[in-house]
């Protein structure tokens, strides 16, 4: 009686097949602490940055952080209040009633939002005309109405919104991320910062890995080119580069027999280790010379605003990051002669619209060649500042600070796209629906990640440390279904 053949495994297949090469490639791909084996030693190829299991499937692989630091009006951009209109000129005390911050030095009239407010997409999100470009995108935003911060002054609010705690030294959420799960490009840094021109009040701290291995620290890359100072090693020999790694390398770790296991000593090896990677790889990460002349275009590169162009370039690097396997990407606003970020304390009109000018196109050109590439999905889009404005005038023309109930959005990585999540009053001016913390968003960024924030700890002076603390819950509500 005839059997029929055994059949054949994957691995068998590849030994045989093309004479072998696929199991040729398979074996390097095995090698690679992104697909295959752990290194054996912490700063051994990839060392803590190496690609770590997540506590369940992941809906999102990465994240881009789009920080839109000094604080967007959102009653002028994505909350529409039409009351504020109806009582433009209005003293606030006559109808929002009591204001319950210390903060407003100089309270105005109620002032009516400059832009004329559209619906747009299947969904029919409100959007303004400050965003022409990202609000053909509505149907892909989550957008939330109800984010809160703590923190009425902009170097508090940055560390809030970056590490869950409003003052400096504490991790932020690229450095829990990357310490969670690691990164997929041993070449390249697991959190990179790319900076525009504005560091943010707080500084680089709003980047740091804190307590965390220094590893996990935001990298900062600059909009110029060379991003990073001696990137490029066109000067000095290869073989005496690699002398030079190889000498700083024995004696770091003649150091570390020594004095027996030191965390600074470990990161300073693998840091030494990662930069001579980078010199191979950012040099081609950085020239897009191999992109289309109609992507170029939609990312706003050969736009007559020379902010448009920098962001756009900003957002196109991001692109390649994630491509690359880069787990968190931060971008930061281009520096605009004459005006201080989206801090709209007074020239509302200006300040906005030319942040929206340097912005907005870029923004939706990213979202929409993430998505036509197919990275949407796997893709968390985060645009936020650390808070918003006040439905009322600072002066004449202007707004002031308003930490009691602001805008954000979310878009791919899991997220359900062309919906609204909670709601300020009538003015704009608190949650009132829904309302969240910084901790709610933190913790719903890292489930989407597929980490468990109350897991996703590190052992610091006798505690166990998190970046949600002790608070913080998923939004299950804005997550779509699997």
């Amino acid at each position: 009686m005839d059997t029929m053949p055994k059949p054949l495994t994957r691995r068998q297949m590849l030994r045989c097949c093309s004479t072998g090469f696929g199991a040729l490639a398979l074996s390097v791909l095995l090698a690679d602490p992104a697909y295959g084996t752990r290194p054996k030693s912490e700063t051994a190829s990839g060392g803590r940055a190496a690609p770590r299991l997540p506590h369940w499937r992941p809906r999102a692989r990465n994240v881009i952080f789009l920080y839109m630091e000094g604080g967007v009006s959102q009653v002028d951009s994505f909350d529409y209040k039409p009351l504020l209109k109806r009582f433009h000129g209005r003293p606030p005390g006559e109808v929002i009633g009591k204001l319950e911050a210390t903060q407003f030095q100089e309270v105005g009239a109620i002032l009516q939002s400059p832009w004329s407010f559209r619906r747009y997409g299947q969904s029919g999100l409100w959007v303004s005309d400050l965003f022409p470009h990202t609000s053909r995108h509505v149907d892909d935003l989550c957008i939330i109405h109800s984010l809160t911060s703590r923190f009425p002054e902009h170097t508090s609010a940055n560390y809030f919104l970056h590490t869950g705690v409003g003052i400096q030294g504490r991790p932020s959420l690229g450095a829990w991320s990357v310490y969670g799960l690691g990164s997929e490009n041993r070449n390249l840094p697991g959190f990179i910062v790319l900076n525009g021109g504005v560091i943010p009040s707080g500084g680089i701290d709003c980047f740091t890995n804190g307590f965390l291995p220094a590893i996990y620290q935001g990298s900062l890359f600059q909009a110029k080119d060379p991003p990073v100072a001696n990137i490029r090693s066109d000067r000095t020999p290869p073989r005496l580069q690699a002398a030079k790694r190889d000498l700083i390398r024995d004696l770091d770790r003649l150091s570390l027999r020594q004095i027996g296991k030191a965390d600074a000593v470990e990161s300073a090896i693998a840091n030494y280790e990662l930069a001579a990677r980078m010199q191979m790889e950012v040099p081609d990460l950085m020239d897009i010379s191999d992109e289309s002349p109609s992507v170029r275009r939609q990312y706003g590169l050969e736009a007559a605003y020379e902010q448009t162009r920098q962001f756009g370039r900003q957002c196109l690097v991001a692109r390649r990051l994630v491509e690359r396997g880069v787990r968190f990407v931060e971008l930061t606003c281009p520096t605009i002669p004459g005006i201080s970020r989206w801090d709209a304390h007074f020239e509302l009109t200006k300040n906005h619209n030319l942040n929206a000018l340097a912005t907005d196109q870029p923004i939706a050109a990213l979202l929409a060649d993430l998505k036509r590439r197919g990275l949407l999905e796997e893709t968390l889009v985060l645009w936020a500042g650390e808070f918003g404005r006040t439905p009322f005038a600072q002066k004449e023309d202007g707004r002031d600070h308003n930490e009691f109930g602001f805008t954000v959005w979310m878009a791919g990585g899991g997220v359900r796209g062309g919906m609204t999540y909670g709601n300020t009053d009538e003015w704009g001016y608190k949650a009132v629906e829904n309302p969240l913390e910084m901790h709610d968003l933190h913790a719903t960024i890292l489930h989407l990640l597929g980490l468990d924030h109350t897991r996703l700890t590190y052992r610091f002076s006798g505690r166990d440390m998190r970046l949600t603390d002790v608070y913080g819950r998923v939004v299950k509500e804005i997550l779509a279904s699997a």
